[in-house]
């Protein structure tokens, strides 16, 4: 299995120094689906092939199942770099994937808002069909009304045409009679007689009596335009109702419409705030990996702090215990052949007694050291042959032991190594002393011995610059932390903010969505009334213009019976004078 580790440098524990060793520290594996996840803990593996790179480079390892290394450690660089192109790739992929899904998701919400928006038109016709069902039923029954009017208004003008056809024929036949009695009374003939009078008489009669009456047809008439008339009030207030609904839908879809512009603004507000907080996101995830990174250095840093204290440590007790090693001291060693002999003397005894006094406390300190361990071996010997019971309260007992013997031992490794240094400037005191008054003495033995006064004073250089660097590495950490905090309470307030609006731009969406489904509705009751009004308009528009012909034709007839009557009036006249005429008498 691929592995993704980091090289370390562990440095040897000799005194003098010597060869580090080389281990990989695991970070990542690979699975089966490509994909990488993140190794728990701090898993260490040894690696000496990896001794030729430098402290935390990045490498590729492939393990076996005994965590064995298998095959080369390929530097991670190369690889990672292809990862991360592939990894950008999708999430261009990714990304153009989204787009397509809310294009779709668009779509179908506009699908689906006119989907809605036809089944509220179609339930809002049906209902206007049944309300318009009823109308015709009574559109219906007027309209039998009227058609019983038109049929009683050809009934009588069949009658009509047929008295004026018999009615022609009789004014023919009198006009036959009038132009011969013009002739006779031109002439002074007297050719009328008592019997053609009468003739003439009765047939005046008869052509007053054949005048067709119009009063029962206009009465019918009159009755078939309140009916006709009643419908167009009904329909003029219809389509007032029209009028007024289709001005209150424009109204409504300016309204609509404005709602949908302002629906749009805000959708395309809130992703741009999207984008820019996912923006914001990412970049308060760089700044926790890079946190992450920085307190795992600080960590490494503090181990390797810790490493350096206690090889410190090591060394000086090394020094404070071993007879074979010195700690060095810097004595003024050209004071001292210039001070006077006397006062060199007085100053030997001074430190022979202050390093007494150190030597009796030390001892002590030795000795209290001694009962300490005891102690603590006493303890673990009780602890072995102790009860379940006991034995929970005597390991608290040992726990507090066994910090007052570590206590007191990292201690006396200070002491330990300033009674060193003491007998070592005492020495070289004493040395000047007796060279001076011309005591020979061999050096061979401190020749021998090691000083480690140099090495400590290395270690404790590196140790207080680890602690500088740890010092500023934890106070970048801090600022980061600080930087972090208020980044993530500037995503946690813009999230915040964005699902308060995103809940005002769904509420706007759904009275978005209601108006358009409302101003459909309206639509569609306009469309259905305008679609059903205007055949019931044409039907009461051609049955007046058909009672209008009606009563045109019927003013005729009206006219022409009147100018009969007139006419028969004056032969009835005409034929009265001559007959009351002396010719008339005489004949």
């Amino acid at each position: 299995m691929l592995y993704l580790a980091e090289v370390q440098k562990q440095k040897g524990g000799g005194i003098l120094g010597g060869g580090g060793k080389t281990a990989l520290k695991l970070l990542a594996c690979q699975r089966t689906d490509q994909s990488w996840s993140a190794v728990p803990g701090d898993e260490v593996i040894p690696a000496e092939d990896a001794k030729n790179l430098n402290e935390g480079a990045l490498v590729i390892v492939n393990l076996g199942g005994n965590r064995q290394i298998q095959g080369e450690i390929e530097p991670a660089g190369s690889r990672l770099a292809r990862d991360l192109q592939n990894f950008s790739k999708q999430l261009e992929k990714a990304k153009s994937q989204e787009e397509e899904i809310e294009q779709w998701k668009q779509s179908l919400t506009y699908q689906s808002q006119e989907l809605n928006r036809r089944e509220m038109e179609m339930e809002a016709r049906i209902e206007q069909m049944q309300s318009m069902e009823e109308d015709f039923e009574r559109l219906d029954q007027q309209r039998q009304e009227i058609d019983s009017a038109k049929e009683e208004a050809s009934r009588l003008r069949e009658e009509f045409e047929r008295s004026r056809q018999e009615l022609e024929g009789a004014w023919e036949h009198l006009r036959g009679e009038q132009r011969r009695l013009e002739e006779q009374v031109a002439q002074h003939t007297p050719g009328l007689d008592e019997s053609q009078a009468l003739v003439i008489s009765e047939l005046l009669e008869q052509l007053s009596q054949a005048v067709v009456p119009t009063d029962a047809v206009r009465e019918q008439l009159n009755l078939a335009f309140e009916v006709v008339n009643a419908q167009q009030a009904e329909l003029d207030n219809r389509w007032q109702q029209i009028e007024q609904q289709t001005t209150e839908a424009s109204a409504r879809q300016a309204d609509v419409e404005r709602q949908g512009e302002e629906f749009q603004k805000r959708k395309q507000e809130l992703q741009q705030e999207q984008k820019s907080l996912e923006e914001a996101k990412a970049e308060l995830k760089a700044q926790q990996h890079a946190l992450e990174i920085k307190q795992e250095s600080a960590h490494m840093l503090s181990l390797q702090l810790r490493t350096q204290v206690e090889l410190h440590q090591q060394v000086a007790r090394l020094a404070a215990t071993s007879a074979d090693v010195k700690i060095g001291q810097r004595v003024d060693l050209e004071a001292l052949e210039q001070m006077p002999l006397g006062e060199l003397q007085g100053t030997v005894q001074n430190l022979q007694q202050d390093l007494e006094k150190l030597v009796r406390f030390v001892n002590d300190q030795e000795e209290e050291l001694t009962f300490q361990r005891e102690a603590v071996e006493e303890l673990q010997e009780k602890i072995r042959t102790a009860s379940e019971y006991d034995r929970i309260s005597l390991e608290t007992e040992l726990a507090e032991e066994q910090d007052r013997y570590q206590m007191l031992d990292e201690t006396l490794v200070g002491q330990r190594r300033n009674l060193r240094e003491r007998e070592e400037v005492l020495n070289q005191h004493q040395r000047v002393l007796r060279r001076r008054q011309g005591i020979s003495e061999s050096n061979a033995s401190d020749n021998q011995k090691i000083d480690l006064g140099p090495v400590l004073s290395q270690l404790e250089a590196q140790r207080q610059q680890q602690e500088e660097d740890l010092q500023k590495l934890e106070s970048q950490i801090e600022q980061m932390r600080r930087s972090i905090s208020q980044a993530e309470d500037m995503v946690r307030h813009q999230s915040g903010d964005q699902e308060a609006k995103q809940r005002e731009l769904q509420s706007l969406e759904q009275n978005w969505q209601s108006g358009m489904a409302a101003v459909a509705k309206l639509w569609g009751e306009v469309n259905t009334y305008q679609e059903t009004l205007q055949p019931r308009q044409n039907t009461v528009s051609e049955i007046r213009q058909k009672l209008e012909a009606i009563a045109e034709a019927l003013n005729q007839i009206q006219e022409t019976g009147d100018y009969q009557l007139q006419m028969i009036s004056q032969l009835q006249q005409t034929i009265s004078s001559l007959i009351q005429s002396p010719e008339f008498a005489a004949s």
